[in-house]
């Protein structure tokens, strides 16, 4: 039976492998976060402390980790420097120090962020990475020390997730309680990644001996606003929705215009290919209805 520690267990990506892990009588799972949790199979570690991560890797002695726990807020991140760089770069940092210790297989979770989003055309791992904010600059910084001190690494990186938790789907969803229409920014273009399609790529992968960089998101692109518009009519909602420039809604932390990613090295060198955005994010919705 293989050991798995999951960092960041009652995140939207953790909840989503425990979901397909959990009946899996090949695994054994080790679910990790920074705060207690009311779920006692959830243990408290704060990987920004290096001596309790290496106590902890120690201890169970893993065959693989995955590491979802991050500051994914990007806005607080602006003003919240010193935290966003301890939890997203040097917690990596202890990570793969701790796994290469253990002979341990690290996965890691990075971002689109990670790219200045001046692309006319989908980033491969291959395109040189230039973050214009703090949230990048620090997974960006996470990046590097798991290359360095990891030999038996993966790095995902992904974008515009939802789950189980808090995201977009969900804030359009509770704004559309009490409004009829709703602004939406038209002019920045990603994938929305379902938490459970990504998920199941992290654990494809991690029983291969196929280490380095790969992009996971869904398959296709769309915008924020057409995204919006496609979560009210699954939901059966109907909310007038407005497309805006970024400029006529400014944030703290300066978002990339275009992330969308070629999950290339997936393709390639595995044949492995995610759902596409829409029907990944129906499957979703279809969760509710079954509610």
């Amino acid at each position: 039976m293989k050991r798995i520690m999951i960092t960041g267990a009652s995140g939207q990506l953790g909840l989503a492998l425990y979901r397909v892990l959990k009946g899996n009588e090949e695994y054994q799972l080790y679910l990790t976060d920074a705060l207690s949790s009311v779920d006692q199979t959830v243990e408290v570690l704060d990987i920004t402390k290096e001596e309790a991560v290496n106590g902890y890797v120690s201890r169970i002695n893993p065959d693989i980790i995955i590491n979802c726990a991050a500051l994914t807020a990007v806005d607080l991140c602006e003003s919240e420097q010193d935290k966003a760089y301890s939890i997203n770069a040097l917690g990596p940092k202890h990570l793969a120090a701790a796994a290469d210790k253990a002979c341990a297989k690290l996965v890691h979770i990075s971002t689109d962020y990670v790219f200045d989003g001046r692309a006319s055309e989908p980033y491969t791992e291959a395109s040189p990475v230039n973050p214009i904010s703090v949230y990048g600059k620090t997974k960006r910084a996470g990046e590097e020390f798991v290359r360095e001190l990891c030999k038996k690494y993966y790095i995902l990186r992904t974008a515009w997730v939802y789950g189980e938790g808090k995201n977009f789907v969900k804030t359009m969803l509770r704004l559309s309680e009490n409004n009829s229409k709703i602004r939406v920014v038209a002019d920045q273009f990603g994938t929305p990644t379902s938490a459970l399609e990504l998920a199941r790529a992290i654990i494809f992968l991690m029983e291969t001996e196929s280490y380095g960089t790969y992009h996971a998101t869904c398959e296709g692109s769309t915008n924020w606003y057409e995204f919006a518009v496609m979560i009210f009519k699954e939901a059966g909602k109907s909310v007038e929705v407005e497309p805006i420039t970024s400029e006529q809604y400014p944030t703290p932390a300066a978002r990339p215009m275009y992330s969308i990613l070629d999950n290339k090295a997936f393709r390639e060198r595995h044949g492995y290919y995610m759902k596409d955005w829409k029907e990944a994010f129906r499957e979703y919705a279809q969760e509710w209805r079954e509610l």
